[in-house]
């Protein structure tokens, strides 16, 4: 579903689920966020759900593919959330742009204190050579990410807007990381400040060019 025309999709549409499975996905993305996808398996899974191994690889057909949409709906759920938060700015800008950080900042402090579930994944999957799905999935929402940001930097008429979009990439990126590793207090809130700062300078160099 396409939120505002011409922009890269915000919200994606996941097939239904039957009432089993949402159990089992349910109790899968609790337990995989929580403890790290290894370190649970599916008899943990299928009792945490009150289910059967049996119904659990009926309807995912193996761990991989529970681990995969565990990704995609967590995934759906931080798309909605960001949705929400660009809704209230939805005049081209640098307050737009700075909306994603917003939302990260409140997704981290509801749901996000073990960093990014995608990153997370990664770390524990390797770099998918091995045909594994986990890796793709986790690459294609921080390259969904980095579309949004090049897309929200060229609305707002920003120079240079692929180049901002990779320093914005890596502000938001490390604040996640940072909030997982515990690093020091309120990352993204760091990264924000960090970001607004590129964004008013790249705000003020395109008011000097049409000047």
């Amino acid at each position: 579903m396409c939120i505002v025309e011409g922009m890269v999709d915000l919200v994606p549409v996941l097939p239904p689920l039957t009432p089993g499975a949402r159990r089992v996905l349910d109790a899968a993305s609790a337990l995989f966020y929580d403890r790290g996808i290894h370190a649970v398996g599916v008899d943990t899974i299928a009792e945490a759900a009150g289910v059967t191994k049996k119904t659990l690889y009926d309807r995912f057909g193996s761990k991989e593919a529970l681990v995969v949409s565990y990704l995609q709906h967590r995934d759906a759920t931080w798309r909605e959330h960001l949705a929400s938060h660009l809704a209230r700015r939805p005049e081209p800008g640098v307050d737009r742009v700075l909306a994603v950080f917003d939302a990260a900042v409140e997704w981290s402090a509801e749901r996000g204190g073990k960093g990014c579930s995608a990153v997370n994944a990664r770390a524990e999957v390797g770099d998918g050579h091995d045909g594994n799905a986990v890796f793709p999935e986790a690459a294609r929402q921080k390259d969904w990410l980095y579309a949004l940001f090049a897309e929200l930097c060229g609305e707002a008429g920003l120079p240079g807007a692929d180049e901002l979009a990779r320093s914005l990439m890596l502000l938001h990126e490390g604040g996640i990381v940072t909030v997982g590793m515990e690093t020091f207090d309120r990352p993204l809130e760091h990264a924000r400040a960090v970001a607004r700062t590129l964004l008013a300078a790249a705000a003020a160099a395109a008011a000097t060019a049409t000047a």
